[in-house]
């Protein structure tokens, strides 16, 4: 298998709809393709001891999680045959409704695409070193647990 050379994940803010639309306007010319799987994480109004989550502000040791990132990217492409990956996470303050996830696979059938994005979401959640502050409307915050 060629090493894959690490790809920048993070960016700063929200994610945009539009990175999604030329994501998948990027893969046309692909014709090895024949499915994506897409997962978007989007900030929800949580209630938690009667306050309202408002915002999600995120943190990151970037170094330590771009190698983690880059680490699951390898063993997902030694498990899975897929023929791309693209992973963005938000850092900074990320409002309620927005997106802060964004995986996104590609493999020749459906059933490879959906279980590597589904591989990507949860090493994702369980091992990169990402730290989300839930904001709420009383501007008191909280720092999130991953569930």
């Amino acid at each position: 298998m060629d090493k894959k050379k690490p790809k920048k994940v993070f960016v700063q803010g929200a994610i945009p709809p539009e990175k999604i639309a030329n994501s998948v306007a990027n893969h046309q010319s692909k014709t090895n393709i024949g499915a994506h799987s897409i997962f978007l994480g989007q900030i929800r109004a949580d209630e938690v001891e009667g306050k309202t989550v408002t915002a999600i502000d995120y943190t990151a040791y970037e170094e330590m999680a771009e190698k983690v990132f880059h680490e699951i990217r390898e063993v997902a492409f030694a498990k899975f045959d897929i023929t791309c990956a693209h992973i963005y996470h938000s850092l900074g303050k990320v409002k309620v409704g927005e997106l802060c996830l964004f995986v996104f696979t590609s493999s020749a059938h459906r059933k490879i695409a959906i279980e590597a994005t589904n591989f990507f979401v949860e090493e994702i959640k369980a091992k990169v070193p990402v730290f989300g502050k839930e904001i709420f409307e009383d501007e008191t915050h909280q720092w999130k647990v991953n569930k």
